[in-house]
This record gives structure tokens, C-alpha cells and sequence, in this order.
């Protein structure tokens, strides 16, 4: 049987890739899987559209191009930036017809309509709106946390969190280079003009802060990956919790964040039966979101999901990532769950490969995509 040929999307200058020590293990990943995976970017496909310059790992683990075939499935990771190579890639997968094992999803604000548009959904979703100081004045009259979030913003970038003390207004942020960024500001007309500076330069959602504290001053989350299967079935491979640095308005882990096992952090604060229910929600929470988003925007392969849970142990969607990173299993020391989380797309696109997309489920709701 013919080796399945499965094409990562990603972007590249040279032989300089976007997540290179990732794409190290996706290859290897690939092969142990008994499948010819290779990377390549939207111009390493030839003008026939039939072949593609695509990049494996030589003997000593570095990058080297070769010519392949057409690959029978794409796994997408390109990931957002603010560049001219990002549009580029944009306008290619619109007119590409490859088979993607994930569609794109839409800026945050988007996100949050589709997910609000399903009843089932909003027992989870903090109150969201798109920024402007007409809608940051009423959030700050109904909520005394806040997050300013641009749409299209990753890990923890550009993020601002606005709280009301007896001071008047603490804001903190990590600017686009993830540094810190702290002030306090006694009226809101002052919090209005620094916050329309911050946010000049794109655009942002305005969303209710949430009571996280199960760790006073630093910020606390759940991280759930959802992935789909070898068989095409979405199936929870893991969750960790995540505590942000000192004075942080953020949880990553790039941004100075810690990774703990659920268990371990929830039961000393919730005790086990509670825990236990918490971790329930979450995970229920995570397939209904996988499956409103999927209804909408067609065939998809993983999210990253954020969850917040508030001391009352009720669990708050906080942000859904499509293309999400998978360190924190390493973090946690969860080795199965880290390979798993690196090969369960590869065991994907090698599904749709073997059945060349025609599963019924999955045709409908590429179609439904498609005619959006």
C-alpha cells in the first residue's frame, strides 16, 4: 500500500521555519507513523500545482528541501502574524485545492459570535463585545475586572486586563514583545484615552474579567487540547492548569507561567468529588465547542481551548485556538500525553488521506463551510 503523503502549511524564509523544535518532532512523528510528511510554505508549490518543494530532516536534524509529489492531505499551522507573507498565505488558501484536515477559523470576535449563536454554549461564555469606548465605558459600569484582546492576537501578546481598587484603575499588559506593561489611572475618561492608544494600531474585544483567583495576584487557567483521531473522532487528549507569573494579566507559559497537573491543583482547593465534576464540565464544554465551530466553519483538526475556573468551581470559555501549542504536557512531564498530542494530527490527515475526505459527516460540513 502506497505511503500516504501528508503536507504541513507553515510559513518559511530560506530554510527558517515558524516552530522549528515542533516541526522537528511532527517529521519524526510522521515517519514512525509510516507516512511521508514534508513542510512546505504557500511558494514552494510548483506552477503545475501537481509537485511541491517540501523540507524533511537530513541525517543530522537539520532542513533540507526536495521535490514530492502532491500531498493526498494538509495539515494547516500557519499561524497569524501581522506581515504581507501572512495575506499571501490567506489569498493561497483560498484558492488552493488541497485536502485540509482543518478549515481556518475567524478572528475572536467572530468566534464568539458563532459559539453565542448556540443556547448550548452560554453557560460558559463570559460577556464579549467588540472594542470601542462606547461598549468599554458600559463593561466597566457592569464588571470591575476587564481583558482587552486584539482580534487575531497569540500567546498572551497585546493582552490587557483592567481592574477596579479603591485606587481607581490597575491596568496590565504584555506589549507586543510580551513585556510587561503596568499603571494605575483614578478616572475612566483617562482609562478610555489609554486604552485608544493601545489599541490604534487593530482591532480588539472587550470581555468580563473573571474571579480566578485559586491563586491570589496571578493568573490561572485551564489548558484542554481537543484533538480529532485516527477514525476521525474528537477525543480529549489532555488538560493541564497553567499559573501565570507574579503580576501578570496573562497565564502563558512563554510569558513566565507554570504548568500543573488538574488533579493536583484542583482537589487541596475543591476536594476530589468536586474536582472531579470541574474537570466533567470542562471536557463537556470542549466538545460542544468543537462541535458548534466545526457546524459553522467546517472540518477541523484540534483546539486549544482556555478555560477559566472561578472559585466557585464553574468553568468560563475563555479563548479557543486552532492552531494551539502542546508544551504543556512536556511541561507537566506527561510524556504519552505530549506524543500524543504531536502524532493525533498527523493519524488525521492520514484518515482523510485513506478516504480521500469522502466520509459523509465530513463532506457536509466542508460543503457548509465552503458556501458561507
Amino acid at each position: 500500500m502506497k505511503r500516504p503523503i501528508i503536507g504541513i502549511l507553515t510559513w518559511r524564509e530560506g530554510k527558517k521555519f515558524a516552530e522549528p523544535a515542533y516541526f522537528r518532532r511532527l517529521l519524526r512523528a510522521g515517519h514512525e507513523l509510516g507516512s511521508t510528511v514534508f513542510l512546505f510554505s504557500p511558494k514552494d508549490v510548483l506552477a503545475s500545482g501537481k509537485q511541491v518543494r517540501g523540507y524533511v530532516l537530513d541525517a543530522g536534524g537539520k532542513f533540507k528541501g526536495r521535490i514530492f509529489d502532491r500531498p493526498d492531505a494538509v495539515f494547516d499551522r500557519y499561524r497569524y502574524t501581522p506581515t504581507q507573507a501572512f495575506k499571501d498565505y490567506v489569498a493561497f488558501r483560498r484558492t488552493s485545492n488541497f485536502l485540509y484536515a482543518n478549515n481556518r477559523l475567524a478572528n475572536k470576535w467572530r468566534v464568539h459570535e458563532v459559539l453565542h449563536r448556540d443556547t448550548r454554549m452560554h453557560r460558559w461564555l463570559p460577556e464579549t463585545w467588540l472594542y470601542n469606548r462606547t461598549n468599554l465605558v458600559k463593561m466597566l459600569g457592569r464588571h470591575s475586572l476587564l481583558y482587552v484582546k486584539p482580534l487575531n492576537g497569540t500567546g498572551g501578546r497585546n493582552i490587557l486586563s483592567i481592574e477596579k481598587t479603591s485606587e481607581g484603575y490597575r491596568l496590565l499588559g504584555r506589549d507586543k514583545q510580551r513585556a510587561k506593561v503596568a499603571t494605575v489611572l483614578k478616572q475612566a475618561s483617562s482609562v478610555q484615552r489609554w486604552v485608544d492608544r493601545w489599541t490604534r494600531s487593530e482591532k480588539y474585544i472587550v470581555q468580563q474579567g473573571l474571579r480566578l483567583q485559586l491563586v491570589p495576584a496571578r493568573a490561572v487557567d485551564m489548558r484542554l487540547l481537543i484533538q480529532k483521531d485516527g477514525q476521525g473522532d474528537w477525543r480529549i487528549t489532555g488538560h493541564g492548569i497553567r499559573v501565570g507569573g507574579e503580576r501578570s494579566a496573562t497565564s502563558n507559559l512563554h510569558g513566565g507561567g507554570k504548568a500543573i497537573p488538574v488533579a493536583t491543583f484542583l482537589q487541596p482547593r475543591f476536594g476530589a468529588e468536586r474536582s472531579t465534576q470541574i474537570v466533567e464540565d470542562c471536557e463537556q464544554l470542549a466538545f460542544q465547542t468543537a462541535e458548534t465551530l466545526e457546524n459553522h466553519f467546517g472540518r477541523m483538526v484540534e483546539f486549544g481551548l482556555d478555560i477559566g475556573i472561578d472559585v466557585n468551581g464553574r468553568a468560563w470559555l475563555i479563548e479557543v485556538n486552532p492552531k494551539p501549542a502542546r508544551e504543556i504536557f512536556r511541561e507537566m512531564g506527561a510524556v504519552q500525553q505530549y506524543k500524543q498530542a504531536i502524532s493525533r494530527p498527523l493519524e488525521y490527515a492520514m484518515y482523510l488521506a485513506k478516504t480521500k475526505g469522502q466520509d459523509s459527516r465530513e463532506t457536509r460540513l466542508s460543503a457548509k463551510a465552503a458556501n458561507r
